[in-house]
């Protein structure tokens, strides 16, 4: 599917299932009898669930599927063994999907967590389940995103994990506009988690222009030419224009990069089953079809999603426990503001994690404390 350079442009990445059994009475000696149950309770269970399939206790889970969720199918990954507590993970961007690059980051979790990934409404292989033959403008306006949508889709997931692997709560992750969906999630079903942890916590993203101040003058002291003029074209925000919003993000992730420690090159490598022409090109369109609809187009009729988000207002009072990690050198959702809302939150136990080194993305320290976090969470 081709992007329409004219709506967009420049816009940034069983054994057991089905099992019908006659009943049959066999009269065997006692000694057999007893034989024979030894034998059966020492028979390995299921290696591997399937699809749809049974989970038993100690069954490792390796299950990707579209899952029908509020109409639509949408794509939904779960691995790891079946006893262990349940890591829902929301990505960001929006359209930012975490699927393709999930077993290079978390498959080492997989033998103390259950890992779920889901492509939200509008990304990857959701958004490619429909995806039209060319992203035009007509199919922009027809199908708007809404936050209130997508959180009703986050909550239908959560039910059917609950309900699909036999678990009273998840341990919930919402990373960059993940975290926004995750709040609103947390906060209007408690009773379906046992915790939310807030990576790059979006708090009241609607303004750009602190963030645009901020990244001229790094690309004045800089003496980046470069990118200062490209800063004057597009002149100070708000704009009107989903690539001006585009090309200003663009800026600021060069200033991140330069400023935290990377990532490995080899946990952003799109795994096999991902890395095909049909699934990139799905990515691709469901970033920027997602993007547009997040920052909003005027000329498009897409109306800005973030235009109605604040958090700290709607969303700081919690019934569990919260974790926020937070990047020193995160531009786009900064520590002054992460740190203000959750000095704001009130909640049964609530901790701040600033990490030095790390801006808005993830590298080796975001996920160390992911895992210290995830561990010490008592779930049920």
């Amino acid at each position: 599917m081709l992007l329409n350079a004219s709506v967009v442009g420049l816009i940034l990445p069983d054994r057991f299932n089905n099992l019908h059994m006659k009943k049959t009475m066999i009269v065997l000696p006692g000694r057999v009898k007893i034989a024979l149950l030894y034998f059966l309770l020492i028979l390995p269970g299921p290696v591997t669930s399937k699809a749809g399939g049974i989970v038993f206790p100690g069954t490792m889970i390796n299950e990707e599927q579209f899952v029908r969720i509020n109409g639509i199918e949408q794509w939904v990954t779960i691995h790891g063994e079946s006893t262990k507590p349940v890591i829902f993970f929301l990505h960001g961007g929006p359209g930012s999907t975490l699927s393709p690059y999930s077993a290079n980051l978390y498959k080492s979790w997989e033998k103390d967590f259950i890992i779920v990934q889901w492509d939200q409404r509008g990304a990857g292989k959701t958004f490619g389940r429909t995806a039209p033959d060319e992203l035009t403008p007509a199919y922009l306006k027809g199908n708007l995103l809404t936050v209130e949508q997508m959180v009703s889709d986050g909550i239908a997931v959560a039910e059917y994990l609950l309900k699909r692997l036999d678990k009273k709560k998840l341990i919930l992750f919402g990373t960059s506009w993940g975290s926004v969906l995750g709040v609103k999630m947390a906060t209007q079903r408690p009773d379906l988690f046992s915790a939310y942890i807030g990576h790059s916590q979006v708090t009241d993203p609607a303004d750009d222009l602190e963030l645009y101040v901020k990244v001229y003058q790094l690309a004045e002291a800089n003496k980046d030419t470069e990118s200062v003029q490209l800063l004057r074209t597009i002149g100070l925000p708000p704009y009107s224009e989903a690539r001006n919003a585009g090309k200003l993000f663009r800026i600021v992730k060069k200033y991140e990069q330069r400023h935290s420690a990377p990532a490995p090159e080899s946990w952003f490598v799109v795994s096999p089953a991902y890395n095909n022409e049909k699934d990139n090109q799905n990515r691709s369109d469901g970033d920027d079809f997602s993007f547009v609809n997040y920052v909003g187009d005027k000329k498009l009729e897409v109306r800005s999603m973030r235009s109605i988000i604040n958090i700290p207002r709607d969303n700081a009072t919690f019934r569990i426990p919260v974790y926020l990690i937070q990047g020193k050198e995160d531009l786009l959702t900064p520590p002054e503001a992460t740190k203000r809302y959750f000095d704001h939150i009130n909640a049964p136990t609530k901790k701040y994690y600033l990490l030095p080194g790390t801006a808005h993305g993830f590298n080796q320290a975001v996920l160390d404390a992911q895992f210290e976090i995830c561990k010490a969470i008592k779930t049920e």
